[in-house]
């Protein structure tokens, strides 16, 4: 009931329109302030699903169980080719995890 509680409440602030306080005086850099934090707050969801995915991966690597790793490979470079094509991470940071997760999955015997 609380984490119900805590998300509305936290619904309820980003829908609100809200005034910004401090520095900008013109009105279209207040506008950008509250346009940044609407793009942050998406990216750092979208970081954190990333991180989750790698996750789930690197479990299954640890657990040694291949079909499983298999699935979670896929999954885990999609994320990784999403981010880079969102501008999470650059493209080459992006190869190099793909070609990590590769290697290490396949020092997994079938």
């Amino acid at each position: 009931m609380l984490k119900y509680i805590l998300a509305q409440n936290f619904c309820d602030k980003m829908n609100q329109s809200e005034e910004v306080f401090g520095l900008p005086n013109i009105k279209s850099a207040k506008k950008r302030v509250l346009v940044n934090k609407t793009k942050a707050a998406r990216n750092k969801a979208a970081k954190s699903a990333l991180k989750t995915q790698l996750k789930y991966f690197d479990a299954a690597i640890n657990e040694g169980n291949r079909s499983e790793a298999d699935k979670r490979y896929k999954e885990a470079v999609k994320a990784v080719d999403q981010a880079a094509a969102r501008g999470l991470m650059h493209k080459n940071t992006a190869a190099n995890r793909k070609s990590k997760m590769t290697l290490r999955l396949n020092k997994i015997p079938q």
